[in-house]
């Protein structure tokens, strides 16, 4: 073990083993770990403490509509992509109570939660998913208003990224540019090889976590084995998609034929909203008890595919599944650019492959392009 902790920006060696020490490192520093774990045959995110935790040896398979695990025979930590959860859950809750009101005396008292923000260190989060966070950062944190609950727990949050060398059958984050490799917004990051992790140091809180772990400085065959898997994803993703003037072909099509076909199919069931780690629609419930004497104010997801979320006085301007599905994939490939200057897409592939009937991004763009307004 070296003296002291590699600099920022450096790279290190890591005996797999050796994990858990980063694991222990995180914990003794106050930090909840939430990372992959296997629960009823899918890859989610959960708390973990030990890397027995993860789900080493597994693989997963995925096609539209489709999902399965199946056993590698090779050992690795990180051998799969992603699952449907994204750490959206933990950063922009399904589900957070702003506030409650009692009745008290003939009169009102308003209670704010006093919960502590919690501080989750996020294990194995991969590039396209550090893309999607740094994409929600500008939506609750870089405009005229910031949303005071992401803030806080988004500020206490540790990041150990996992850099892809295997691509799953529906990812194209290559065409999106957020992977396989993760260039910024972490705190460590790891490239997994056949017997060790080269791990690279992003920020001073990543440093500091080293202090005590055993790892030594990453030689020049460690760093060309990184950069051959890195490539070799690169050209072997599931999906391509492209991206060329995207934004304007979508706007020149909005009445395209494909548009009626993907509405029949479309059950508007709202999945690729749920398991999309950018979407932030949200709605704002009151809710009372049997009494009437206490209400809930609560934040809770929502989805452009909700008939009602399109609901306003006078009508709904998006009454069927055509429109929501062209407001939706219009929003995510075009006005997000105009929005948030990139697209609202990382290319994880989740809404492909948790799609139940299996309707796929990357084929609608291509099905537009064809006789396409220009």
């Amino acid at each position: 073990m070296a003296d002291t902790a590699p600099n920022v920006g450096a790279f290190a060696s890591l005996a797999k083993e050796s994990l858990q020490l980063v694991f222990d490192a995180l914990r003794h520093q106050g930090f909840t770990l939430v990372g992959p774990t296997l629960n009823e045959g899918v890859i989610v995110c959960d708390e973990i403490t030990a890397i027995t935790d993860l789900p080493i040896d597994w693989t997963d398979q995925q096609e539209a509509g489709q999902y399965r695990l199946s056993r590698r025979g090779d050992g690795a930590y990180f051998g799969y992509v992603v699952g449907p959860h994204s750490w959206k859950k933990f950063l922009f809750p399904p589900r957070l109570k702003l506030f409650s009101v009692q009745r008290e005396n003939g009169s009102f008292k308003v209670v704010q939660p006093i919960e502590k923000p919690p501080q989750y260190a996020f294990i194995g989060v991969r590039p396209c998913d550090v893309h999607a966070i740094a994409e929600q950062d500008k939506v609750f944190l870089q405009g005229p208003f910031h949303d005071p609950h992401y803030k806080a727990r988004r500020q206490r949050a540790f990041i150990l990224a996992v850099n892809c060398t295997e691509p799953g059958g529906t990812c194209f984050c290559a065409s999106m540019r957020t992977g396989p490799k993760v260039h910024a917004g972490f705190d460590l990051a790891l490239t997994e090889l056949d017997d060790m992790f080269l791990l690279e140091v992003g920020s001073e809180m990543g440093r500091q976590v080293l202090q005590n772990v055993d790892w030594r400085p990453a030689g020049a065959f460690e760093l060309q084995a990184a950069r051959r898997a890195l490539a070799e994803a690169e050209n072997n993703m599931g999906r391509r998609l492209d991206t060329s003037d995207l934004p304007n072909l979508l706007y020149q099509n909005l009445e395209h034929a494909q548009w009626d076909v993907v509405g029949q199919t479309c059950l508007s069931c709202a999945n690729c909203t749920q398991v999309c780690p950018t979407c932030f629609c949200n709605d704002v419930e009151e809710v009372s008890d049997l009494t009437g004497q206490n209400l809930e104010r609560v934040r809770v997801w929502d989805s452009c595919f909700s008939l009602d979320f399109s609901h306003v006085h006078g009508g709904n301007i998006r009454p069927g599944v055509r429109s929501r599905y062209r407001q939706w994939l219009t929003h995510k490939l075009g006005a997000w650019v105009d929005q948030f200057g990139e697209f609202g897409c990382v290319g994880c592939g989740r809404c492909i492959t948790w799609c139940p009937v299996g309707i796929d991004l990357t084929q609608q763009v291509e099905l537009l392009r064809k006789e396409a307004v220009r």
